[in-house]
């Protein structure tokens, strides 16, 4: 099979290293690319949002299937563009992408399809944006209600700020502010038929113990050990399969990945968002999990025909990602400065370094060209290991101004080791208690 991977950052890494991996993938070619991805594929120049040069693409390098990694290019309808021109695309269309290309749709499409979301009202003018802030009420949740690079959602409980936030968006969604842990649980889908992969946690705020302003992620880990039973099966069967049968019935079957953006409340499951491709930095963790090629997977996704396909396999163990970002971000982050250890990194058992915001300078050097520079990935038997990797290997990473947080996962590790340890405990426990009964007996 020959796949062109559309996209440059840290998630299409991730997903050029789980294709290279596939042996039924015989050529693998990306757009742009990056430099970490340029040692698994061949790469090309390519304007992501122009429909015309991305199908031109597909049939130079004759791609059997392509793979659209970033939203951008699947809300101006590339994944139309290829369908028309006969070419497999793993991807939604323009009209179902819009589940994230506007949040005023998602609500429309998770309102006539009875999915557990929060109260939120549609605003276009500032005196309905007040009216909805009145409303609601603090803390203060502000969407615009277009893409913007992960940087759209203000949570606050400053009025004014708020105010100011929904000024600058334009239109916008004024929704109440739903109190839980999150949880990012994506799905592949077919247009009929839905597949989950494994659940996983981000880490949306800039700075350790979750203060800052909102960012693109700083974080992942996977698997979720505090999660309730049952909750991958309640969230396909009362979030993504209602979604995927509503935009069948409108005529838009979505076909590509399905990331439902949750929120644990009280009151159950509630959706925070819906996103149309592979999330970042998600992804990281959950392919480094799959166990399952993975182009067969998309290939069945894009052809309609996920419900013949085998049972997904998982490895054993955990996986956790952390984030390097350059000075300056989330706001103006810095470019162009000079990046070393990652060779020192990739040496560090268990961990791998992903490029997300890279480039090669004038001279060849690796360079910052953008907000989230790298994905430092860590793997182990557990989240404290995986995490322990991670860190190590992160470390190593040399970069002016370069920063991350220290407290990815670390939450979730402590308890998953308490749990272990307490069940170690009521295992020897119970060990001792039946020897002692049988050296009674005799």
């Amino acid at each position: 099979m020959r796949v062109l991977l559309l996209g440059s950052g840290g998630r299409e890494h991730a997903l050029a290293r789980a294709l290279s991996a596939d042996p039924d993938v015989t050529d693998l070619h990306a757009a742009p690319g990056n430099p970490g991805i340029a040692e698994l594929a061949h790469q090309h120049p390519v304007d992501l949002t122009d429909t015309g040069q991305v199908a031109g693409l597909a049939r130079a390098t004759r791609a059997d299937l392509v793979v659209v990694g970033p939203e951008a290019p699947l809300v101006a309808g590339v994944a139309d563009a290829l369908r028309a021109s006969g070419i497999p695309c793993f991807g939604p269309s323009r009209r179902a992408a819009a589940i994230e290309g506007s949040k005023s749709f998602a609500k429309q499409i998770m309102l006539a399809a009875g999915i557990p979301t929060a109260e939120a009202y549609t605003c276009q003018t500032s005196d309905q944006a007040d009216a909805a802030l009145a409303e609601l009420g603090p803390p203060y949740v502000v969407k615009a209600d277009g893409l913007a690079a992960g940087k759209g959602v203000l949570v606050t409980s400053d009025l004014t700020a708020a105010r100011a936030h929904a000024g600058a968006c334009g239109t916008v969604v004024i929704e109440e502010f739903l109190d839980g842990p999150e949880v990012s649980l994506f799905a592949l889908a077919d247009g009929f038929t839905a597949v989950p992969l494994l659940a996983a946690q981000d880490f949306k705020r800039a700075r350790d113990g979750d203060q800052g302003p909102n960012t693109g992620g700083m974080g992942a880990y996977t698997p979720l050990p505090w999660a309730p039973p049952g909750l991958t099966a309640d969230v396909m069967a009362t979030v993504v399969q209602p979604a995927v049968d509503e935009l069948r019935h409108r005529g838009t079957p979505y076909r590509g990945l399905l990331y439902a953006g949750l929120s644990l409340t009280a009151a159950g499951v509630r959706v925070v968002e819906f996103n149309a491709r592979f999330g970042d930095p998600e992804t990281q963790v959950v392919l480094d999990r799959l166990a399952t090629p993975l182009a067969g997977l998309l290939a069945a996704s894009a052809g309609g025909s996920l419900a013949g396909a085998p049972a997904l396999r998982w490895a054993d163990g955990a996986a956790v990602t952390v984030v390097i970002a350059a000075e300056g971000y989330p706001d103006q982050p810095a470019r162009g400065d000079t990046i070393g250890g990652l060779a020192e990194a990739g040496q560090t058992p268990g961990a791998y370094v992903l490029h997300a915001g890279t480039a090669l300078d004038g001279a060849g050097q690796l360079v910052t060209s953008g907000g989230r520079v790298l994905d430092v990935v860590g793997t182990g038997p557990d989240l404290a290991a995986a995490r322990a990797a991670a860190y190590e290997a992160a470390g190593h990473i040399r970069l002016r101004g370069g920063w991350y947080r220290h407290d990815i996962a670390g939450q979730a590790a402590r308890a998953d080791q308490e749990a272990r340890a307490a069940q170690a405990g009521r295992a020897a426990a119970g060990g001792a208690a039946a020897g002692g009964a049988a050296r009674g007996a005799l």
